[in-house]
Parts: structure tokens; C-alpha cells; sequence
């Protein structure tokens, strides 16, 4: 008999190594984690196994099929977005035939165990695309629905994946002979910047944030690619953790939507840099603008709606601005660079 498992992929980033610990934590199902590099010796202990491994593999994917009875996916594996714009074509393999792969995969698991198998997907406010810089100012705390104009591969990437993940949930084979029962439950969160102290950034246009933080703790200067006034919603990783499990662990018939926005608090650059510099008094942060990256900056939303999170599955951040500094960001930064000599 198969093994019931939770499938994650894309275990090795920022995202993935806070929900294994928390899998792992409360045993709910056993964890097989992959990704395509080794998977950091931390997180060993907390998986049943460890698959090295690329998304596109169709033949590896069929032989973790055979294996295990995957009973939810939380798929986290993407090129990010400033990778995403040197090299499109590949961000468009990884980020959505990796995920058209996951996705059937799912309904196959579903079709054998005569049950949906629950597909937990990350989006990205990059899937929103604003004109221009004061049709963001003017739009302030924007919904699901409004502004789906993405201007970078990731945010059209991410859109897509979207309507994919509601395709399968709802209109799977809809024009088949035979009535296709095998749907998945797809169920996906549109995530703000997420800063991480546990991890360094990797590649995404938000990482301004989580850069200037990780750079003043390491005693670096760190030159800002956007304004000082350029201002995005963001998130402590504990929170995104939080909002993966919360939405997981919510009754099917009480969700509304498949796709949610979730947030903690709204930033721009330059307060940023007041509480890492609260924080790293010595702090050397310079704001030099990136016209190109900017551009992007600007098309995302300064805030973002979660109403529909709080009414759905009772979504509640742990971390404002101040919390997530003071108590999470600051204190672990700090413990982790403690050992290493100021540059």
C-alpha cells in the first residue's frame, strides 16, 4: 500500500523551509520534499524523503506517482521575477509547465484515490499590472479582480497559473462523453513581498527589503534599486507560513474564490530603511533607482484587499510592520550574522 504523503516543491526556498518544519511539526501527513538542488541538511530530519529532481521531469513525476498517494500538493518551485526577465522562455517552462505537469499529476491522484487532491499555489502581486505610477496611488488597496494586466513574465506566469489551477478545479475535460469527476482543489494566495531572516532573498523585485535588512546586519552598504517613496505591501515569512496552513486546513464549502489575497502591513523603501536603521544604526543604505526594475515597482499595488481571506477561513497576520521587526526580523538577523566579522 502506497504511503500518504504531502508533496512540496521548491523545498529549499524562502517559503518552503518554514511549511516543511510546520508539516513536519504536526505530522499530519508525511512530507517529500523536492527541488533541484540538494535540500539544505536542516530539513533532512523533517522529510519522509528527498527527491532531487526538476518539475519538468515527466518521468520522474510518474515514478513518485507510482510511489506515494500524494495527498496535497503545495507547490512553491518558480523562477522569480527579476530571473524571470533575463531569461522568459525559461521562466515560462519552470513557472507554467512545471506547474501544467503538477496539475495533472493531481487530477491523476485524484482519479486513483477517488478523492481531489488539494493543490496549494503561491501567486504573486506581480499579477496585477497598474499603467502608471498615479493609477497605483489612486487605486490604493486593490482586490483580487481588478488591475490583471501583468507587465513582467513572472506576474503573466503567475496570472495564468491562476486560471490553470481554476480550470482543473471546475471545468476539467468539461466537454468529455463521460461527466470527469477528477477534479482537483486547487487553492491559491496572492502573496505580498515576503521578507525572510532565515533565508536570503533570491531573486524577486520586492527583495529590496529583506536585501537592505540582511546587508545592515552583515555591516554592508547597500545601494536600493527603487525610490525612497516607492511603496509595496509586504509580509514576515512566519505569515505566509500561517496563511499556507490556514488555507489548507479550510472547509471547501467555505470558500468563496479560489484565488486570495493575503497581507500583513504596506511599506515604502524609505521606512524601510528607518527601522532597519533603528535596528543597525551604522546601516549604509544609498537609494539609486533602477528606471527599468522601478517601472515594475510601480505597476504592483502599494496596498492590497484580504477581506475576502478574513471573511472566508478567518485570516489574521501575527506581524504588523512593527512586530515583524522588533520580534522576528531584527532578533533573528542579528543571531544569525552574530558570528560572522563586520565587513
Amino acid at each position: 500500500m502506497r504511503k500518504e504523503v504531502v508533496l512540496v516543491t521548491g523545498a529549499n526556498g524562502e517559503v518552503g523551509h518554514g511549511l516543511i518544519t510546520h508539516l513536519a511539526r504536526s505530522k499530519r501527513n508525511a512530507v517529500v520534499a523536492m527541488d533541484l538542488q540538494p535540500l539544505d541538511p536542516a530539513l533532512t530530519p523533517l522529510c519522509d524523503r528527498f527527491i532531487q529532481g526538476d518539475i519538468l521531469d515527466t518521468m520522474l513525476l510518474g515514478r513518485l506517482v507510482s510511489e506515494f498517494e500524494i495527498r496535497e500538493i503545495f507547490h512553491l518551485a518558480s523562477l522569480l521575477s527579476t530571473r524571470a526577465e533575463f531569461t522568459p522562455e525559461a521562466a515560462h517552462r519552470v513557472n507554467v509547465e512545471g506547474t501544467l505537469n503538477l496539475l495533472r499529476l493531481a487530477v491523476e491522484q485524484s482519479h486513483w484515490q477517488g478523492r481531489a487532491v488539494q493543490f496549494i499555489y503561491p501567486s504573486s502581486i506581480a499579477a496585477y499590472g497598474l499603467p502608471s505610477l498615479a493609477a497605483k496611488q489612486a487605486a490604493g488597496c486593490v482586490r483580487e479582480d481588478d488591475w490583471s494586466h501583468p507587465t513582467t513574465m513572472y506576474g503573466c506566469n503567475k496570472l495564468y497559473c491562476e486560471h490553470l489551477g481554476r480550470y482543473y478545479s471546475r471545468h476539467y475535460r468539461q466537454l468529455a462523453v463521460e461527466p470527469d469527476t477528477a477534479h482537483v482543489d486547487f487553492r491559491c494566495l496572492r502573496f505580498p513581498g515576503l521578507i525572510s531572516a532565515e533565508t536570503l532573498p533570491t531573486g524577486g523585485t520586492s527583495d529590496y527589503g529583506p536585501e537592505m535588512l540582511h546587508a545592515a546586519a552583515r555591516g554592508e552598504s547597500y545601494a536600493c534599486f527603487v525610490r525612497e517613496d516607492a511603496r509595496l505591501p509586504f509580509m514576515a515569512m512566519p505569515d505566509a507560513v500561517k496563511s499556507l496552513l490556514m488555507l489548507s486546513g479550510a472547509p471547501r464549502e467555505r470558500l468563496t474564490r479560489l484565488v486570495y489575497n493575503v497581507t500583513s502591513f504596506s511599506l515604502s523603501a524609505g521606512e524601510i530603511y528607518r527601522l532597519v536603521a533603528r535596528a543597525f544604526p551604522t546601516a549604509e543604505v544609498t537609494f539609486q533607482p533602477d528606471a527599468k526594475r522601478q517601472a515594475i515597482v510601480d505597476s504592483w499595488p502599494e496596498d492590497i484587499d484580504d477581506s475576502a481571506a478574513r471573511a472566508d477561513w478567518g485570516w489574521q497576520p501575527d506581524y504588523d510592520a512593527q512586530r515583524a521587526f522588533d520580534e522576528y526580523l531584527v532578533p533573528a538577523v542579528t543571531r544569525r550574522y552574530a558570528s560572522e566579522p563586520a565587513r
